[in-house]
């Protein structure tokens, strides 16, 4: 597994949204992606990160942005938090953890000195000819938009 750089092609992906629909990263060709990956839906800094997308949702649009959400979690678990937190963006289903795994955010992780795998929360802002921009590893979950703008920056 290589590590993702800013300059490189983005890896393409397909897999189910919250609705069963079909998405792939070839399906915002010509936009700028903002594709944050986050560990957990209903839980408390995955509720804070995207929250804060949804609050500043309408900005980032304006700036020319499309918002992807992808975790392992399946479209059941994405359709309650969507509809919970009125989340107006796409979350993507990685449940056979194949796009986790291309951008390199599949992860061995410790918790309380047990070891397991699992989701490193890490944001990639991809530009109109599919190369990632910035990557932000450090995710401020309560300002995480902010983030994106001043990676651009």
């Amino acid at each position: 597994m290589t590590e993702l750089s800013k300059g490189d092609l983005a890896p393409q992906f397909s897999a189910k949204n919250q609705n069963g629909e079909s998405v792939s990263l070839s399906d915002f060709k010509g936009k700028k992606v903002v594709l944050y990956f986050y560990p957990k839906d209903n839980t408390p800094g995955c509720n804070a990160e995207a929250c804060n997308f949804r609050d500043n949702y309408q900005f980032l649009i304006g700036k020319g942005f499309e918002m992807v959400g992808v975790s392992t979690d399946d479209e059941k678990s994405h359709k309650k938090f969507e509809t919970k937190f009125e989340l107006p963006f796409t979350l993507i289903a990685d449940t056979e953890k194949e796009i986790v795994e291309k951008y390199g955010v599949w992860v061995e992780k410790n918790m309380y000195g047990k070891k397991y795998m699992g989701t490193a929360r890490k944001t990639f802002i991809i530009n109109e000819e599919g190369k990632i921009e910035a990557i932000i590893e450090k995710v401020d979950t309560q300002n995480s938009s902010q983030q994106v703008l001043d990676a651009l920056n």
